[in-house]
């Protein structure tokens, strides 16, 4: 009878121990698979508003959370639209992921200025404020968010490279080519946000 009171002791302390653990790869309490990609969506749409994400970080974050969402739809077609209980812990340590990396770009050093003096760095922050608008409404999609961000992301990088052969200024050339560039980009915008396609 003592052995059994042990063993029954063990069992339970064992149980309480593995709690913790247990709990660490459970999801988010109240949360729905949506509801944790619109959270993620909110803070990414924050962090490019407020300059915390560059252009390249967002591009990066967006294409990473489109694979988990592709992911997810190929979940629901092998399970006639729904998730197992696999799948969700799957894709909640996906998304943990993701909250990490999104945690770590928006508190690096890069940053995105959002108060830019130049006529070029107004029309940048326009765009990128368009963006925010558009993932934090749902009319852009992870996968034309991460587009779009890749497009801003080199016209940033163009910019900078020229200012950097012209000792810190662009050439009248330069800039109409960068408008041009804008112009498109701004029109791909546009076309994204209202193509019916939601997050």
């Amino acid at each position: 009878m003592n052995r059994t009171i042990k063993i029954s002791f063990l069992s339970t302390a064992l149980a309480i121990l593995a709690l913790p653990v247990l709990a660490q790869n459970a999801p988010v309490t109240g949360q729905t698979i949506q509801d944790r990609k619109e959270n993620q969506q909110d803070r990414i749409a924050n962090g490019v508003k407020s300059g915390e994400l560059t252009a390249g970080e967002t591009a990066n974050i967006e294409k990473k959370e489109a694979d988990v969402n592709q992911e997810e739809r190929d979940m629901r077609k092998l399970d006639n639209g729904k998730l197992t209980t696999a799948d969700k812990q799957t894709l909640n340590q996906q998304q943990n992921q993701l909250s990490k990396q999104i945690y770590q770009d928006k508190h690096n050093s890069a940053v995105q200025n959002t108060n830019p003096k130049s006529e070029v760095g107004k029309r940048a922050e326009n765009q990128q404020d368009r963006i925010a608008q558009g993932i934090q409404s749902g009319q852009l999609t992870a996968g034309e968010a991460s587009h779009l961000e890749n497009k801003e992301a080199k016209i940033n990088q163009e910019v900078r490279t020229d200012r950097a052969a012209n000792g810190g200024k662009l050439t009248q050339q330069e800039k109409a080519k960068v408008n041009r560039q804008q112009n498109k980009a701004s029109r791909q915008i546009y076309r994204d946000k209202h193509n019916g396609r939601r997050q």
